[in-house]
Formats: C-alpha cells, structure tokens, sequence
C-alpha cells in the first residue's frame, strides 16, 4: 500500500498540469496609413478667450498624428474573444481589480485631458474641472450606460458611476464651449489600451492563445477588422510588436 501511495505522489509531481493559463505583453503600434500627416487645424474659440487661449491656440483632436513617425495618438485597442466578442477573457490574478477605484477627466483650460479614456466596470468617472471658469459635462450614451448633463464649477468635480461595459462608445461634450469633445469606452476586463503620442500600445500580462484585437478610431471608426478585430496570436513572455494601419475616414 505505501508503495503505491508513493508511486502515485511521485506520477503526480512528474507530470505537467495541462491547460494552465500562460500570461505575455502585447506591444504595437498604429500607424498613419493616409500619406502625409494631415495639418493641425484650430478649433474656433468663441468664450472665455482670455483663459481658454491662455497657453495658446486649441489642436482639434479628431487625427493627433506625430509628423516626425506617423503615429497615431487617442486610438482605442481592446482585445475580445474570436467567437463571441462578449465572451469571457481570463484576467490575470494581479488584475483581477482596478489598481484604481476613480479615473479622472479634467477640463484644465478649455480641453478635456485626456481627449479620450477607458473604463473598467465598476470604477468611477470623476469629470473634473480645475480651470476659473464653469464648464458642463455633457455624457451622451448610447444603452445602459449613464448619460449626464451637469454644470461642473470652477474647482469642483462630479463623480459618474454605473458604468457596464458596452460596444458604443459614450461622448463627453461641454456645452458652454461647443468645440470641447472627447470619448470613454468601457470594458469587462483589463486588456484595453489607448495610444500615445507616438502611436504605441502595450497590454501586460494578457492571457496567451488566440484573440482578435479590435480597433478603434473617433474619425475613421472601426480601423481594421470591423467591429470584430483582427486575429492575433499572444505567446507567453514578450511577442512581436504588432503594426496596424490607419487610413482617414472616406
């Protein structure tokens, strides 16, 4: 009897435990794919000039594209399952939270910073405004998700919860200066990311196997793949830096 037990014990260190879940980083990067980088245009500034043109003029921000390496700033990238986008993604044990319960958005001086944020279910939206003059926070949302339309004062916030994770997009406006503009996603899981200045992404610690990564774009909408993404393949440790293409909206 104690032989087998420990024939057994020896059979179960020896062999591997299958199907355990492998994590790897996903890199890339979006890429300008519409010739030259298309030129800055000023959005028009009819209120409150003398602070909201304090740090100079204001950028549009429907295509930030870095004129020095084409990338392209404020794209949204999230990965779904291939089969069935509102599937079920395996989290990481050290993401399995938000590393933080609020995310703040800001109206320093006439723009909202950053032009455009994700969410996890459950965190909450804190629209802030840290400028001298009033702002609004106009939430347009499309389904479950909360839309809001208050007076935000100077140096005060207002907090936004209830957020569910959803395929549209909400639209953050003020209505007291027309041309501000920006966008919140919101996600059922952690492997979402938006660019930066340089176009560049990276996903740590996301579950290896087959997705399809989903891009998106304000101007151009669904980059590549449609709603539906793209195939990739995530293997654990480091993988190859992805490169997506981005053309301008017909």
């Amino acid at each position: 009897m104690i032989r087998i037990f420990l024939a057994a014990m020896l059979l179960a260190i020896a062999v591997p435990v299958v199907g355990a879940q492998e994590w790897g980083t996903l890199k890339g990067r979006v890429v300008w794919a519409g010739g030259d980088a298309p030129a800055v245009e000023k959005v028009k500034v009819d209120k409150d000039q003398d602070h909201c043109l304090s740090k100079g003029d204001i950028a549009s921000e429907k295509y930030v594209v870095n004129s020095k390496n084409k990338g392209v700033r404020w794209v949204f990238v999230w990965l779904v399952d291939p089969k069935d986008a509102k599937a079920k993604i395996p989290v990481h044990p050290s993401l399995a939270e938000p590393s933080q319960k609020e995310v703040v958005i800001d109206q320093p001086c006439c723009k909202f910073e950053p032009h455009v944020l994700g969410l996890r279910e459950g965190q909450i939206l804190v629209a802030k405004n840290s400028s001298p003059v009033p702002h609004n926070v106009n939430l347009v949302s499309v389904g479950k998700n909360p839309s809001k339309n208050e007076i935000v004062p100077p140096g005060r916030a207002v907090k936004v919860e209830g957020w569910v994770a959803a395929v549209p997009p909400t639209l953050v406006k003020c209505d007291i200066h027309p041309w501000m503009m920006g966008y919140v996603r919101v996600f059922s899981h952690p492997y979402f990311a938006v660019t930066d200045e340089d176009g560049n992404f990276e996903m740590k610690n996301a579950p290896a196997g087959s997705w399809n990564l989903v891009v998106w774009q304000e101007e151009t909408g669904w980059v590549t793949g449609d709603r539906k993404g793209v195939p990739v393949t995530i293997a654990a440790g480091e993988n190859k830096l992805l490169s997506i293409d981005l053309k301008p909206a017909k």
